[in-house]
Order: C-alpha cells, then structure tokens, then sequence
C-alpha cells in the first residue's frame, strides 16, 4: 500500500492517544482530589473538630508528596515509558483514595493517608501523557495537549457537584469510596489498550504523517534536545518555574477554599458547588481555545494574557463582588486555569526538546505542585486569622501579575524547527 492511500485509509491514530490520554487524565489526581476537596473540607471539619487549616494541612501534604515523587517518575518515563507508570500507579491511586472511607478521628491517619495519594498519584499526573502526545504531535502539538486536558478538565468540572450530591446522598465515606473505584475502573482499561508510546509503534511519523513499512523498522536518531542538566543551568528554566509556581500558589489557594468561601457569602452548598463547577466548565473552554492558540502564536505571549485576566477574576472576588459579578469572577478565573497543564508541557517541548522531557517536566510539574502546597493553607491560615479571605486574595492578584510579568521575559524558542513560525500574539519583550 503507498504512503498516500495509507493516509487516506486511516484516521491517524494519535487522536486515539488523545482520548486516551484524557480519559485518564480526567480520572487521575487533578479531578478526583483538586476541585472535590473543599467539598470534603466542612463535612470532616464537623465531623471530627478539625479547623480550615487543619484540613487543608491534608491537600499541602498530598500536593507536597507529588512534588517530592514526580521527578522520579519523569524519570521512569524516559527511561521506560509512559504505560508501564501510568497503570500501577492508577492502581496504587484509586486503593488509596479508596482506602479513605475507612478514615478513622486521628489527625495524623487523615494527614498519612493524603501524603500517600498524592506519592502515588505522581504516576497519574499529565507528566507521562504529555511526553506521549509531544512525541506523536509537533505541528498540532498545543491543540493536542489542549484537547487531553479539556477531558480532565470536564471532569473537574462535573465532580464538585457529583461529590457534593453524593455526599448528601449517601455520606462522604462512601463518596470516597466511589471516587476511588471510578479511578480504576475508567482509567486502567483504557490506558492499557489504548496508548501506544510512540507513533512509529503503529506506522505513522507525528502529526500523521505515514511511513513505510522499512522505515518503521529503522531506529530513529535520538530525540532532540537538552538534557535536565543543561536546561537548569539556563535562566529560561527559573523564569518558567518561578511564574508557574506563582501560579499555582494562587489557583490552588483560590479553588480548594471556593466553596467554603462562597457559602460564607450567603451561597448554599449546592449553589457553592455549582458555581465551582462553573470554573471548570471555563477551563475547559480555555484549554481548547489555548491550545489552539499555541499552534499559531509566541506561546509566553498566550500565556500573559491569560495570566492578567485570572488576575482580574480573583481582583472581583477580593473586591467583594456578590450576584452576577460572582460569575464573571469565577469565568476569568477558570479560563485563567485552562494555562497550567497546556503552557507548561508545550513551553518546556520547545524549549528544551523531548530527550530528557519527563525529567525536565517532571521538576516543572513539581515546582507547579510545590505551590499547591502553599496556597490552600495560607487561605486557611489567613481566614482563621482575620475571619476573612481578602487579604490573601489581594496577595494572588499581585502574585499573578508577576507570573505574567516573568513570562514576558522567556526569550525565544531555542530547540525546535517549526514548519510554520508562529505568530508573536503580543510585543513581548525576548531575552
């Protein structure tokens, strides 16, 4: 068969590696603990005399055993492939997030038992999905990453008020029960018939380009690109993390005290729920539109804007904004969050290269996660201290605008041949 009526005769398979690859994301740490945590935060509070920061302690630990763990499994990635990590470790995860419907009065089994999902969860990150998707996409490489994590963020979307009616329902020691049973049950299956490491596995080149039969039997040269080490020696590298981790101080902060935050206001938790799910559902309208975006323009540029309209959404909330205002808040904020998992893996792929990708993302995710553990107990810390969240939400509004500030200042693209350069979105200064 020739190449041309091989292209005609196939749907080229790496939108199968999407699917994959968003199915288990939408199942993985993200969504079943990140948006479903201040729904759990009350019910344990009354249940057991736990405090806001006491509870929030449990999501710093989690979010602090993924940053310890991923560069490990960056590392694995690279060395062994994204199936042979991603499996065990949704199996690890899913008994883990199961095991907490047995969670007992004892602070510290609370604090264990979160420490232990977030290592394990490491394995269920976007790390080892993105490596896969760069290495099947380069042309459509941002619309692809943008496409797998609007399936994890449509999962996000829906499980604060899956979990809240859940909870009401049947109480939340079985809620976690199912959550764990859901990780498993979707994400196994799936992954392990679908995703396939490399596209030259199933006779394609990226972006679907097909080949013929002799070249898929010759080695390829080595991927190109830096190693960990060259790359941390590289002012790019501290720019980049330093914005994410700014980043994530504030979205992590902002999204775990949400519902706490909005029922305070007056909001039931139904409703609370409901307008958490609504940032989701923005995000997710973000990750597809960004993606796309970082096909076509400067990718840092792309990003900045999005930076500065989060900035303004949380600016809303810390203002005091009620009623529709609210909305408005909750929609800048949630298209602001469509940036985490679609600017971080693109930017590092054209940066840096995919030789050594899992290693370079991997302490990139984990600088992401390291803010995780900082944000939601400064909220809780901030609200137990002065009754109130403004004064840390002022610190976010100043914090994302710094992050912006620091993408602007990412230089050029240094590893990578484009077909088509894209378009520079905004005058972004390059260094």
């Amino acid at each position: 068969m020739t190449t041309s009526e091989q292209k005609r005769g196939k749907i080229f398979y790496g939108w199968w590696i999407v699917v994959a690859s968003g199915v288990g994301l939408a199942v993985h740490f993200g969504p079943i603990i990140v948006p479903t945590f201040g729904v759990f935060l009350k019910p344990l509070s009354q249940e057991f005399g736990w405090n806001r920061t006491q509870v929030s302690l449990a999501f710093s630990l989690a979010t602090l055993g993924i940053t310890v763990a991923v560069p490990f499994i960056g590392r694995l990635v690279d060395r062994f492939g994204a199936r042979r990590v991603i499996l065990p470790a949704v199996l690890l995860f899913g008994l883990s997030v199961l095991s907490l419907s047995f969670l007992s009065a004892h602070l510290w089994h609370f604090y264990a038992l979160y420490l232990l999902i977030g290592v394990v969860g490491s394995g269920t990150t976007p790390v080892p999905y993105a490596k896969v998707i760069s290495r099947w996409f380069d042309r459509k490489r941002g619309l692809a990453l943008g496409l797998a994590v609007a399936l994890s963020t449509l999962g996000g979307t829906f499980m604060p008020s899956v979990v809240q009616a859940l909870i009401a329902a049947m109480g939340w020691r079985h809620t976690y029960l199912l959550l764990g049973l859901m990780a498993m049950g979707i994400a196994i299956p799936v992954v392990g018939l679908l995703l396939k490491e490399t596209p030259q596995m199933m006779g394609w080149e990226p972006d679907g380009e097909a080949v013929g039969q002799v070249e898929v039997s010759q080695l390829r040269d080595p991927e190109e690109g830096l190693s960990f080490q060259e790359a941390r020696r590289t002012g790019t590298f501290w720019l980049m993390i330093c914005a994410f981790f700014l980043m994530s101080v504030s979205f992590h902060g902002y999204i775990i005290h949400l519902v706490p935050l909005l029922t305070d206001r007056g909001l039931s938790a139904q409703s609370a729920a409901l307008t958490a799910s609504l940032a989701g559902g923005a995000a997710l309208i973000g990750k597809i539109g960004i993606g796309y975006l970082l096909d076509r323009f400067f990718a840092p540029a792309v990003a900045v804007w999005f930076f500065c309209g989060f900035a303004l959404g949380i600016f809303l909330l810390w203002s005091g904004a009620v009623g529709g205002a609210v909305f408005v808040s909750v929609v800048l904020v949630g298209l602001g969050l469509g940036t985490e998992l679609d600017v971080m893996p693109y930017v590092v792929s054209r940066y840096f290269g995919l030789r050594a990708f899992g290693e370079i993302y991997s302490y990139t995710f984990a600088i992401f996660t390291l803010g995780a553990v900082v944000g939601p107990p400064l909220m809780g810390a901030g609200f137990d201290a002065t009754g109130s969240y403004s004064l840390v939400l002022g610190t976010f509004v100043v914090a994302a605008l710094t992050a912006a500030g620091l993408m602007t200042r990412l230089g050029p693209y240094r590893v990578w041949e484009p077909v088509v350069e894209p378009v520079v979105a905004v005058s972004v200064a390059r260094v």
